[in-house]
């Protein structure tokens, strides 16, 4: 795991600085995502620069150095990621060409390089199995080429600034730049605030982007930013044509054939994803992922799977003794780590350097801590991620269709008239209900206090569409004008209908689309990668995220449990008392934290003065809702939060 960055271009006037020096601070902007090497490689005649900061993992050697030139001088690339297959991509090219030339090492970069010489670049990235992104300096053609994987594991961003394009992994690094002059894209501002993260191929700036998963961007030495429109990415995969397929000729066997196959397909990639010459292990949070990911692991290795868990004082979200029975029944090498409330609020300044651009899923906070305790002891951990997408683990699924099942049932005028009358009923008043009759019981949660629930009930009962209900249950900042000078109505994702599929197909299709890439796969890129952490996902290999979205979705969902396949592979190697409870999730208190150690923080971010100085949200609805949240009638700590990651990101560039 790596970062680079690069430019192609001539400054305008008045920015003539030297170009070794501007890609040493560009570098030395993502050097937490390459503490072990470094380079720096210039073109001056034609304008191009790369650097490149590296994470040792496969081939610790010097010949694994970055940028690198291919034998024939014609290709340089800085590239981030790993090729899982390079092995086997090796093998097709002494094939191909006759027997190759004699390998420098056995980097996949060198794989890489060697792949698009022979095949060129399209036909190379159609055969990658892995996570990557990489820029490419073509001397013979005189262009660059950008490019990211499938699924979208590893980040890439690009734009014009002052006549240079610039490109790299994090927005830090094009920061850094001497030409960058972006200011606020208040269009992306509004997604940030209406779902918690900005989506492809948005970013927080104008004028940069993020190359969308599964793209390759091609632009020519001389072009400038008025033929911008003439050079735009291309998919080179597309998710929706894979769904399309999956749907056309889907899995038609039983169970236990289609475990036997998904057992197959998940070992191989666990085994794939295993090779590492540096030290691996995995995340463990005692779920079904997780838990299944290391019994593969376990299964391959002759000693025990280093595994790493943390466990929090609030019993809420704290999985930790299911994480330590899970890793006892399969003999890992165990590591459990106990952070106090004082721990996580200590990453709480830091996250605006960490994600580079406002984002606020609040599990970025575990995320970040399980990070660093296992990069204490390993440079690679495997997860989990991308599995609740492709096998229906999300309680929201069952919860939405539900829902739309019985409203579909009812008139639309009929819908209307309950909606207006649920929205009239006294929120807090219902939430102070719902308190005092938790605390008779026992429970003192407000993570859902009753009248919130109704509130947000009263919403979903108007949705004209079961994809309307899924954008809406699913959003924030959705009822009132939040951005100055955008409005609410306009900030949603766009949805895609898909062919005879049903509102389940629908709603894991949508989060593979942008929540998984854009919130699931930053966060944790984000995360470990500001410990010099590489993380890997085997459940987002090619052939098994085909298979997924080619099963039925009685093997994905059945009533109202999800998971059904995953659970019944996991079954063959846990025990079901081990693992088949609720969804537990990983997240952290922040609701609690903003009415007592974050008060003063929020308070001042959220100060209504500050807010209308700076003319960019509308203050008075913030102020209510921090009125509302401080004094327990509300619970708006999504909102707040969502506000308050822009705000923090806000001051930390000032």
């Amino acid at each position: 795991m790596c970062g680079f960055a690069g430019f192609l271009g001539e400054p305008v006037s008045g920015l003539d600085g030297d170009p070794q020096t501007q890609l040493a601070v560009m570098s030395e902007a993502v050097r937490h995502r390459g503490p072990d090497d470094s380079g720096i490689w210039v073109d001056a005649d034609q304008h191009i620069g790369l650097a490149h900061r590296r994470l040792s993992v496969i081939d610790l050697s010097e010949a694994g150095h970055q940028p690198m030139i291919s034998p024939s001088g014609r290709y340089i690339i800085a590239y981030n990621g790993e090729i899982y297959n390079h092995a086997d991509i090796r093998a097709e090219l002494a094939k191909a060409t006759g027997g190759h030339p004699e390998w420098r090492g056995h980097s996949d970069t060198e794989t890489l390089l060697a792949a698009i010489e022979c095949w060129g670049v399209l036909a190379t990235l159609e055969k990658l199995v892995g996570m990557f992104a990489f820029a490419l300096w073509d001397r013979e053609r005189c262009e660059v080429t950008l490019a990211r994987d499938r699924v979208g594991e590893k980040p890439l961003y690009f734009g014009w600034q002052n006549g240079v394009f610039l490109f790299a992994s994090e927005l830090k690094a094009i920061k850094a730049h001497e030409c960058f002059n972006g200011g606020i894209n208040r269009k992306a501002l509004g997604l940030q605030l209406r779902h918690g993260y900005i989506p492809a191929p948005y970013s927080i700036y104008e004028g940069i982007e993020k190359l969308p998963a599964g793209s390759f961007l091609t632009l020519p030495g001389g072009a400038s930013q008025a033929l911008l429109d003439q050079f735009r990415p291309t998919r080179y995969w597309s998710l929706d044509e894979v769904a399309e397929y999956g749907r056309r000729a889907p899995f038609e066997g039983e169970l236990e054939e289609a475990t036997d196959r998904l057992q197959e397909l998940l070992a191989r990639s666990v085994n794939q994803q295993m090779i590492s010459d540096a030290p691996l292990g995995a995340f463990l949070s005692g779920g079904v992922d997780s838990s299944l990911v290391t019994a593969l692991m376990q299964a391959h290795s002759t000693k025990p799977v280093r595994t790493f868990t943390i466990g929090f004082e609030n019993p809420a979200f704290n999985e930790a003794g299911f994480a330590m029975s899970v890793a006892q029944h399969l003999g890992t090498d165990h590591t459990e780590v106990f952070v106090t409330e004082k721990d996580a609020l200590d990453i709480v300044p830091g996250l605006p350097q960490v994600f580079d651009e406002p984002f606020s899923d609040p599990s970025q906070i575990p995320t970040i801590m399980v990070s660093k305790v296992a990069r204490e002891n390993v440079t690679v951990a495997l997860s989990g991620d991308g599995a609740d997408e492709l096998f229906g683990g999300y309680g929201r699924y069952v919860l939405a269709r539900n829902l739309w099942n019985n409203l579909s049932k009812a008139p639309p005028v009929l819908r209307e008239a309950v909606a207006f009358g649920m929205g009239a009923l006294p929120v807090g008043l219902i939430n102070q209900a719902g308190k005092s009759f938790d605390q008779m019981r026992g429970k003192s949660q407000d993570r859902h206090l009753l009248g919130d629930r109704v509130n947000k009930l009263a919403d979903l009962v108007t949705a004209s569409s079961p994809q309307q209900l899924y954008s809406q249950l699913m959003g924030y900042w959705a009822a009132e004008q939040i951005v100055i000078g955008e409005r609410a109505g306009e900030r949603d994702l766009e949805s895609v209908s898909l062919a005879a599929g049903e509102f389940l197909d629908h709603m894991m299709h949508q989060d593979m689309r942008y929540y998984l890439p854009d919130d699931i796969l930053a966060k944790v890129d984000r995360a470990s990668m500001s410990v010099s952490l590489e993380t890997r996902a085997p459940f987002l290999s090619p052939e098994l995220l085909s298979f997924a979205l080619s099963l039925p979705l009685s093997m994905k969902v059945e009533g109202n449990r999800g998971k059904v396949i995953l659970k019944n592979l996991l079954g063959r190697y846990v025990p079901d008392t081990l693992f088949d409870r609720p969804k537990m999730g990983f997240s952290a208190p922040v609701g609690q934290w903003l009415r007592g150690p974050l008060r003063e923080w929020g308070g001042d971010l959220l100060d209504e003065t500050r807010l209308s100085r700076q003319g960019l949200l509308n203050a008075s609805a913030i102020s209510r809702k921090w009125r509302e949240h401080l004094s327990g009638e509300r619970n708006w700590q999504y909102h707040l939060w969502n506000v308050l990651m822009f705000q923090s990101w806000l001051e930390s560039v000032s």
